[in-house]
C-alpha cells in the first residue's frame, strides 16, 4: 500500500460509525512465490479525504486470486492482502465522500478509478490512470480477505446495499458478477441469437445470467465438468451444454446454429485450447469476445480464420455498472445463490483456499464470513 511521509503529516477529517480500537488484524497475505500466509496486520486507516474503511461483513476467492498465486499477474505486489470481492460495512468517511456514509451496507468494486482521467470519463475504468486505477486490491493494494480494508475513491468504489438484498447475494457484484454483465455487453448480443459461453465455473455461469438479460434465441454451455453443465442447464441458465470429452465441440455447435456457428462467443475458461475453440465455433463476423485471463500466452492464427471476418473484443472488466447490477439483484432477475457451495469464516480460509485451488469437494464458491 502507498504510504509516505506526506501522507502521514496530512490532516484527513473522517465521519466514524463505530470507532474501532483494533491495531492490528487477521488477513490472507500474498508473500510472493506462490506462498500465502494468514497473519496479522495493521488496522488500515484514511489517507485520502476521498477514502473509506470498511469492515469486512463476507469476502471469498476468486480464480484470480490463484492466478496471483501462480504467477500469472506480473502487477501483483507481495506483501500484499489477498481479496478483490467482497462485501461489508463502512466504518470511516474521508470528508470528500459523499455517496457512501458511516454505517452504510455496500458492496466493493474489484476496481478502485478516479473517475475524472481520459479513460474514467468514458467508462474504460480499468485502465484508470491513477496510480491505484483499475484492479489493485487485492492485487497492487491491500484487499479484502481481511477484518477492515480502506477504499480509495469510495465515491466510486461503493455501491450501496439495499436493505432487501443479503450479503451473499451481493457478495459477487463488484467482481464476477460485473464481468459477466461487462462481457454481455461487449458481445453485442441481439434478441434470438445463438450465443455459446465456454466455461461453466463461476465467472462463466454469472456471464450466462447476463448474457440471459438479452433473451438469446439459445445459450450453448461448454465446459469439461458434467456436473457444472447439469448446474447450467438445471438453473436454466443454458438451453443446451456440450462437452469437449462427449465428442466434437465445432460439429455439435454447428448442428445446433444451422451449420452456421454462434452469433457471440463469449470465452470465460482460460483453458489450454478454448481461445481455439472459440473462434473456430463463431459463424463468419461474429463476435468473440475474451474475457478468461489465461496463464499462457494465446495463438491468433491468422490464416487459418481468413475469411471469417470476425470480431474480437478482449480485455479486464469495466466494471462501471455496478448500481444497476444491484438493482436487477434487488428485483430478482440476478441470483447467484446458487454459486455459493462452501460457507466458513475468516479463521479458516486457509483450508478454503486448498479446496478451492484444488476444485475439490465440487467447490464452486466460497462465502467466508469476517
Amino acid at each position: 500500500m502507498a504510504y509516505n511521509e506526506s501522507n502521514k503529516k496530512r490532516k484527513v477529517t473522517v465521519m466514524s460509525y463505530n470507532h474501532h480500537t483494533k491495531k492490528t488484524m487477521k488477513a490472507a497475505v500474498y508473500e510472493g512465490n506462490g506462498i500465502l500466509r494468514f497473519e496479522e496486520r495493521p488496522v488500515p486507516h484514511i489517507i485520502s479525504p476521498k477514502d473509506a474503511i470498511v469492515r469486512v461483513t463476507l469476502t471469498t476467492i476468486c480464480s484470480s486470486d490463484i492466478h496471483i498465486l501462480h504467477g500469472a499477474v506480473p502487477r501483483a505486489v507481495p506483501g500484499t492482502i489477498l481479496g478483490h470481492e467482497f462485501v461489508g460495512v463502512v466504518e470511516e468517511a474521508g470528508s470528500e465522500v459523499t455517496r457512501v456514509k458511516p454505517g452504510d451496507r455496500v458492496a466493493v468494486n474489484v476496481e478502485t478509478f478516479c473517475g475524472e482521467c481520459f479513460y474514467c470519463r468514458r467508462g474504460y475504468v480499468n485502465n484508470c490512470t491513477d496510480e491505484h486505477g483499475g484492479w489493485a486490491l487485492g492485487c497492487r493494494i491491500d484487499g479484502g480477505q481481511a477484518e477492515y480494508v480502506r477504499i480509495p475513491f469510495a465515491d466510486n468504489g461503493l455501491t450501496p446495499i439495499p436493505d432487501s438484498v443479503t450479503d451473499e447475494s451481493a457478495l459477487f457484484t463488484g467482481d464476477i458478477l460485473s464481468t459477466g454483465y461487462w462481457g454481455a455487453g461487449l458481445a453485442d448480443i441481439k434478441e434470438g441469437d445463438s450465443v455459446a459461453v465456454i466455461g461453466a465455473g463461476p465467472t462463466g455461469l454469472c456471464t450466462m445470467m447476463c448474457a440471459r438479460l438479452y433473451h438469446p434465441g439459445k445459450l450453448i454451455a461448454i465446459d469439461t465438468s458434467e456436473e457444472r453443465l447439469d448446474l447450467a442447464r438445471s438453473r436454466g441458465l443454458a438451453d443446451y451444454t456440450l462437452n469437449p470429452s462427449s465428442g466434437p465441440i465445432l460439429e455439435r455447435v454447428l448442428e445446433l446454429t444451422s451449420g452456421r456457428g454462434a452469433d457471440s462467443v463469449l470465452e470465460v475458461a482460460g483453458g489450454e485450447n478454448t481461445f481455439r475453440t472459440a473462434w473456430q465455433i463463431a459463424r463468419p463476423n461474429a463476435v468473440v469476445c475474451v474475457v478468461a485471463l489465461y496463464e499462457e500466452p494465446q495463438i491468433l492464427p491468422l490464416p487459418d480464420m481468413y475469411g471469417k471476418n470476425l470480431i474480437f473484443k478482449t480485455g479486464g472488466v469495466d466494471a462501471n455498472s455496478c448500481g444497476e447490477i444491484m438493482k436487477l439483484i434487488d428485483e430478482g432477475r440476478l441470483d447467484t445463490s446458487c454459486l455459493i457451495t462452501h460457507r466458513t469464516d475468516l479463521a479458516h480460509i486457509m483450508e478454503a483456499y486448498e479446496v478451492f485451488e484444488k476444485q475439490a469437494d465440487h467447490v464452486i464458491k466460497y462465502a467466508v464470513t469476517v
